[in-house]
């Protein structure tokens, strides 16, 4: 293939790649938050702006139709997905992991401002905007990077501390306009609509080309002839998926350069290279999969396995990068989708 993939495996905290900035993200426990939803009705009133009063969690649909909801007992678990959440029987969902949220700042540390748009006040898609303090001193374009965050697809937020520290860094030290998705999550939003908001997402971006769209930092500082996506985990997974759409759809007024694809999600039924052979541990990435994506045919579903897919040749960009962790399980795929392509 022509494309060129660089992939690299690190343990130290942080990597330097010469302009780009990609420190690792640790997985942080915050104070359990319990929401609860009616399984009998599907959609809630959506916010028209967004809160960020912590700890906070936005429930804008039931969950997905394969979810068993009981009332017999409020304290027994119908799915345990720790250290990530919990379903309990009546309905409720516990968010353990990446439910604190920070608002938007000029940040005192590296001199960048945030700022939080709504994209569709119909289904909630929103996201985190930022602009490096170069922009103040100069009217030239910089390159725009559209970030997906991680989170097994259904816990953090593009608005957690770890995102919001990790987007103010990486646009300071690469000087690019940045874009963080808030996309919605599983189990209330089962996979594909992760990928659909992001793709909508994508879509309002490509909308400010020639000067157009809503929203003025895009419009006076994005070059939309140097476009990346990146995510880390899950969100990795959904930059790989949307570059596989530019490259079969197209994303008119967008030149998409390359994508960042930090330890994938990515996974098969059959192990690979050095990856686990435990058989209960395999079964709990299948069960965490299956329950994020109802509908799908298994861990060798493109959705999850790019090996799979027919399709992968028509990725959109020239240049991938593939960070893997050395002690992260999903490892081996990273190393996998880079002999792909």
């Amino acid at each position: 293939m022509n494309q060129p993939i660089i992939t690299l495996s690190f343990p130290a905290p942080s990597l330097s790649l010469g302009k780009f900035l990609i420190p690792r993200l640790p997985a942080v426990l915050h104070p359990h938050n319990v929401a609860q939803f009616s399984p009998l009705h599907r959609n809630f009133p959506l916010l028209s702006s967004i809160n960020h009063r912590k700890p906070t969690l936005r429930i804008v649909a039931a969950a997905s139709s394969s979810l068993t909801m009981d009332s017999s007992d409020s304290t027994e678990i119908a799915h345990d997905h720790s250290p990530f959440l919990k379903i309990y029987k009546d309905g409720r969902i516990e968010r353990i992991a990446g439910i604190e949220i920070v608002p938007p700042s000029l940040d005192s540390k590296t001199g960048v401002e945030s700022k939080d748009v709504v994209i569709s006040p119909e289904t909630g898609v929103s996201a985190r905007l930022y602009i490096p303090k170069t922009t103040k001193e100069s009217q030239k374009k910089l390159p725009l990077l559209v970030y997906f965050h991680g989170g097994g697809f259904c816990i953090e937020t593009a608005f957690s501390p770890q995102y919001h520290n990790y987007l103010n860094s990486f646009v300071a030290e690469a000087n690019v306009v940045a874009v963080s998705v808030e996309y919605r999550r599983a189990p209330e939003h089962p996979v594909p609509i992760a990928y659909d908001d992001s793709w909508a997402a994508l879509k309002w971006v490509a909308s400010h080309t020639d000067g157009k769209g809503p929203d003025e930092w895009l419009k006076n500082h994005a070059d939309f002839e140097s476009v990346f996506f990146a995510g880390d985990s899950a969100g990795a997974n959904i930059a790989h998926h949307m570059g596989l759409r530019v490259g079969l759809e197209g994303l008119a007024g967008v030149k998409l350069d390359g994508i960042v694809l930090v330890h994938p999600y990515f996974w098969g039924k059959e192990p690979i290279g050095g990856e686990d052979t435990d058989a209960e541990k395999r079964r709990k990435v299948e069960a965490l999969w299956r329950f994020t994506c109802p509908a799908t045919s298994g861990v060798d579903d493109p959705y999850i396995n790019p090996g799979t897919d027919p399709k992968l040749a028509s990725l959109g960009c020239k240049r991938v990068l593939i960070c893997i962790a050395e002690k992260d399980m999903l490892k081996d795929r990273g190393w996998y989708y880079r002999n792909t392509r």
